[in-house]
């Protein structure tokens, strides 16, 4: 089959040319608010799962809970995280985003999204809700779901 008999590029190509530039324009924005894109990953985390333990808040990004102690040394070094005791096992440490770290946070979502509004602008009005309602639908699967294990 031809692309002109409706041959189609594969997903991972689609997204992972599209996925390629929006890091792309996410990597200045994140430079000029002093924050990596892993920084802005466990904040976004932290914004949705407020006390998360370091073992947990790595599974929920998928990293290695070793890696990101450095990130996470980082963040609460400038003040958008702090770290306390957890009360259920002392040698495990609450993570939770501050205020600063929710400002921050904000402050980054809003050019990104500034910058994916723009884009999306590029689709058809009535294109735009749906696109976003299956990519929504089609990220939250698991990766079971999307190998079909």
């Amino acid at each position: 089959m031809t692309a002109a008999e409706g041959e189609r590029p594969d997903l991972a190509a689609m997204l992972g040319q599209l996925v390629r530039g929006l890091i792309a324009a996410e990597r200045p924005v994140l430079a000029a608010h002093g924050v990596s894109m892993w920084g802005y990953v466990v904040l976004n985390a932290l914004e949705r799962c407020p006390a998360s333990t370091q073992a947990a808040l790595a599974k929920e990004i998928g990293a290695d809970k070793t890696r990101i102690i450095g990130t996470l040394d980082e963040l609460q070094e400038a003040g958008l995280i702090a770290r306390e005791p957890d009360p259920a096992d002392r040698r495990a440490r609450l993570l939770h985003i501050t205020g600063s770290g929710r400002a921050l946070r904000a402050a980054v979502r809003d050019r990104i999204q500034a910058n994916e509004n723009r884009l999306l602008a590029l689709l058809p009005a009535g294109q735009r809700q749906p696109f976003l309602r299956a990519l929504g639908t089609l990220s939250e699967l698991s990766e079971d779901e999307i190998t079909g294990r």
